[in-house]
C-alpha cells in the first residue's frame, strides 16, 4: 500500500512539473529535491526573521552579518508620486538611490528611534543555490509609518549559509 501511495505521489509530482513546463530528472530525485527546496525555503524565511529581529533589537552587527560581505547592493527607487514630491523640492533629486547595507546597519545600531518593518504578501522562490523573495512592506518608526512599498531580495547560499546579496525596494513615504 505504501509503495502504491509513493508511486502515486511521484506520478502526481511528475505531472505537476510537466504542467509547469519542467521535466523531472528522475523519479528517485524528485522527492529529495522537493525536500531540499522546502528546507531551503524555510532557511531563507529564517534569514528574513533574523533581519526583522536585528532591526527591532538595534543590532547592526547581526544585521550586517546577514549580508554577503562583498558585493551586496542596496537600491531604493522612489515611486512616481514620491519622486514628483522630491523633485518639486529639489530639482536635482534622483529617482534611484544606491546605498549600502552597512549604512543601514549603522543607522539601526545608533538610532534611538523604535524601528518595526512589517512584511506581507511574501513569495519565496529558490532552487537551493539562489533565492528571491518578494513582499510588500511598511516601515514604522516610533509606531508611525515612514515608508511603504514593495521589496525584493536576492539571496545566495554561501559556505556560511544563506546571505543577502541584494535588496531593492520601492519607496512611497506618506505625505
Amino acid at each position: 500500500m505504501k509503495r502504491q501511495i509513493g508511486k502515486l505521489f511521484l506520478l502526481f509530482l511528475s505531472l505537476a512539473l510537466v504542467v509547469r513546463g519542467q521535466s523531472p530528472q528522475s523519479p528517485q530525485m524528485v522527492p529529495a529535491a522537493t525536500s531540499n527546496i522546502v528546507s531551503d525555503t524555510m532557511d531563507v524565511r529564517h534569514v528574513l526573521d533574523a533581519y526583522h529581529a536585528a532591526v527591532l533589537a538595534h543590532d547592526g552587527a547581526r544585521l550586517a552579518s546577514l549580508f554577503l560581505p562583498q558585493g551586496s547592493t542596496w537600491i531604493n527607487v522612489l515611486s512616481d508620486e514620491a519622486y514628483a514630491r522630491v523633485k518639486a523640492k529639489s530639482p536635482n533629486a534622483t529617482r534611484v538611490r544606491v546605498g549600502s547595507y552597512t549604512d543601514f546597519a549603522k543607522l539601526v545600531s545608533t538610532s534611538k528611534a523604535s524601528f518595526d518593518p512589517t512584511h506581507t504578501n511574501m513569495t519565496i522562490h529558490t532552487d537551493g543555490t539562489v533565492a528571491s523573495v518578494y513582499f510588500d512592506f511598511i516601515f514604522l518608526v516610533d509606531g508611525k509609518e515612514t515608508n511603504r512599498g514593495s521589496e525584493t531580495w536576492v539571496l545566495v547560499k554561501s559556505d556560511g549559509g544563506w546571505r543577502i546579496a541584494d535588496i531593492t525596494y520601492s519607496s512611497n513615504p506618506p505625505l
